[in-house]
């Protein structure tokens, strides 16, 4: 499935876009997760500062 995502991005405008990974600390357990997201370059600094 990754190749396909990956192949999907760089067709057309994907180049705009960037896949974003951020880890997140559980309030309650305290364990990590990652979050995952397809974003525009443009927004990319705005994601990482939203909760």
């Amino acid at each position: 499935m990754a190749k396909k995502v990956v192949a999907t991005l760089q067709t057309g405008g994907g180049k705009n876009h960037s896949k974003v990974i951020k880890m997140v600390k559980s309030p309650k357990t305290g364990a990590y997760s990652f979050k995952e997201e397809i974003v525009h370059n443009d927004k990319i600094a705005e994601w990482f500062t939203k909760g």
